[in-house]
């Protein structure tokens, strides 16, 4: 699949008129960062060529902090406009509304049905809300598989991998992130000359070979910072047109992608560290080097990775931090380090989280399909 017409389906061989689906969806941890968007694609114009990244990047899918979104949906006589009700854990979430609306917009090309159902999208994440945690990625994904399922209603004949394809396409209309929690267990996003089938409209599993130092690793998040982001992600790409730095930063992500390539084949956990911390540094200097600028890192981000530097050289353990557009710290090390890295986070780290708050987590496998009726 190269281009947005290939995701246009023909006319269905199906009918139905109502039903539920439910799905779980991840999300994820980039060990190279998404940061700014292309302003533009071949094969794609207007709303649609958003969401296209500057670089490419890749991910760790999580397995514990997750979105579980059910679709219920029904036949209706208009079919003039887009029509659903949004709950989120059970209660109506007026504020939520238009962004879905504006996602219907931008996905009714490719979902062509949209208009015909009126739709009840109930959803609800398994980490706290507010907990600084991004519900955007695995938000969108839930609802892009959930009505992959709908599709797939209507035309069987859908093989699993345009399943798979359409529906990360249909997530990065969302939330750009969002196409890297589908499937897979590490997910690459965007063209890459060396890894077999990267699009830059939608996440694929990472083709290469993954040694077993990578296998079940551990994601422990650290809530140092529980408060709204001080600048949106949408704000914070668009900081990257006209930015001093920004052509070296794409390059460095496509050396960084590559030497990852050989680092999962090699099993160097060393070099895996510098490269996923160097990575988390540069995202933020990016930000504080831009106009406007912004520091997102607090006081107790900088203690810990200072901590964690400490530990590491003093245990020779390989333990190492990333981050996201925000203060909290992710702690990634392997499964097998997991019962002293935890005694570390308990011993000197909890001091330095919002109300001592930590979530357990590990790579999972990606979107998980819960109600198919």
């Amino acid at each position: 699949m190269s281009s947005k017409t290939d995701f246009i389906p023909a006319k269905y061989s199906n009918g139905i008129e109502s039903g539920n689906f439910q799905w779980s969806s991840p999300s994820n941890i980039a060990l190279v960062k998404y940061w700014g968007k292309k302003n533009s694609h071949p094969s794609l114009k207007g709303e649609l060529a958003k969401q296209i990244p500057a670089n490419p990047s890749v991910s760790f899918t999580l397995n514990n902090c997750k979105t579980i979104t059910s679709l219920a949906f029904a036949k209706k006589q208009d079919q003039d406009t887009f029509s659903f009700d949004l709950l989120f854990e059970g209660k109506p979430k007026e504020d939520f509304k238009p962004k879905i609306q504006q996602f219907f917009e931008r996905v009714f090309v490719y979902l062509p049905f949209l208009k015909d159902y009126h739709f009840t999208i109930d959803t609800q994440n398994t980490f706290p809300h507010s907990s600084g945690i991004a519900s955007s990625a695995s938000g969108m994904a839930a609802l892009a598989m959930n009505l992959m399922s709908l599709e797939k209603a209507l035309n069987p004949e859908m093989t699993e991998e345009y399943f798979y394809q359409k529906a990360s396409f249909l997530a990065r209309l969302g939330s750009g992130s969002a196409c890297r929690s589908v499937k897979g267990e590490v997910v690459v996003w965007g063209e890459h000359k060396n890894i077999q089938g990267s699009s830059d409209l939608f996440g694929v599993e990472f083709p290469n070979a993954i040694h077993d130092n990578f296998k079940n690793f551990q994601d422990t998040i650290l809530l140092v910072d529980k408060g709204e982001k001080q600048v949106s992600s949408s704000v914070g790409h668009n900081l990257m047109n006209g930015h001093p730095f920004a052509e070296r930063r794409f390059e460095q992500a496509h050396e960084n992608l590559d030497k990852l390539i050989a680092v999962f084949e090699s099993g160097n956990l060393y070099e895996f560290i510098t490269i996923v911390e160097s990575e988390a540094l540069t995202l933020h200097s990016m930000m504080m080097t831009s106009i406007p600028y912004f520091i997102l890192m607090k006081p107790n981000t900088l203690e810990i990775i200072n901590r964690i530097w400490k530990y590491r050289t003093e245990t020779k353990i390989p333990v190492c931090f990333t981050l996201d557009a925000g203060a909290n710290v992710h702690l990634l090390y392997p499964e097998r380090a997991k019962e002293k890295v935890l005694q570390f986070i308990k011993a000197e780290l909890v001091g330095y989280c919002q109300n001592g708050q930590y979530i357990c987590d590990e790579i999972g496998i990606g979107s998980k399909l819960i109600i198919d009726n």
